[in-house]
């Protein structure tokens, strides 16, 4: 799954990467929490370019009456999006991409979460991350929008298998414009992009627990955990600094 990320990049990168209409301005940030605006790329139906737009990390589908009562819909298992009721019309039509530079996954110590220790996840060439996404535009009962995405999420690759089952569909950037398509014909083809990224892709070290409070959103929380350099790595994973899998 994926509960945290980070877009940090200057906003010129961010476009001059992802090729949007739009020159939106944004600070950056270190700690994205669910519920809390996102930078979305999506194509428009209407002049098939690239545009930008915020949107809550949240996904509400067209059918919910009342979002209070509705659980908060973060990730969508890629497996099951085409069964889901609250994700087949969003797959055919309204696929996103949800643009970070990394994020941060728990891996569990134990039988619990007390004790879980974070990790930074990224692109091993340094690039920005495209987490396939899907978008819905919410109405309420008086008539207000909103606009609300989630991750897509599929198995884990390689050596991420140990920190968790689950990560986000990372896309290539060729592939971007089939999963942006929002011709509905192009929904199975697209579907089939959603897979764990390649063994080269991913590079991930250790961090500390200042990430696990929402509050926490400076560059420090991305600091290599200095404890790992006075002891040996766990049995079940060792980290790889500067290294690829």
């Amino acid at each position: 799954m994926c509960g945290r990320f980070a877009l940090t990049s200057p906003p010129q990168a961010v476009r001059d990467f992802f090729k949007y209409r739009e020159q939106p301005n944004f600070p950056p940030r270190y700690n994205i929490a669910p519920t809390q605006p996102v930078a979305v790329l999506y194509r428009g139906a209407s002049d098939g370019d690239r545009h930008f737009r915020l949107m809550r990390w949240g996904f509400l589908p067209g059918f919910v009456e009342d979002p209070k009562g509705f659980p908060l819909l973060i990730n969508a298992r890629s497996e099951t999006l085409a069964l889901k009721a609250s994700f087949r019309t969003a797959l055919r039509r309204r696929r996103c991409v949800l643009m970070a530079d990394c994020f941060y996954e728990w891996r569990r110590i134990g039988k619990t979460k007390a004790n879980a220790q974070p990790f930074l996840i990224r692109r091993a060439d340094g690039a920005p991350l495209a987490f396939a996404g899907l978008w819905e535009t919410w109405t309420g009962p008086n008539g207000e929008e909103l606009d609300t995405a989630c991750i897509v999420t599929t198995a884990a690759n390689g050596a991420t298998a140990a920190l968790h089952d689950r990560l986000p569909a990372v896309l290539e950037p060729q592939h971007l414009d089939l999963w942006l398509d929002p011709d509905e014909r192009s929904a199975a083809e697209a579907h089939r992009l959603l897979r764990p990224a390649a063994e080269d892709i991913l590079d991930f070290f250790e961090i500390g627990p200042a990430v696990n409070k929402v509050e926490n959103d400076g560059p420090d929380i991305q600091a290599r955990n200095p404890a790992v350099a006075s002891r040996p790595p766990p049995d079940a994973m060792e980290e790889r600094q500067g290294s690829l899998f």
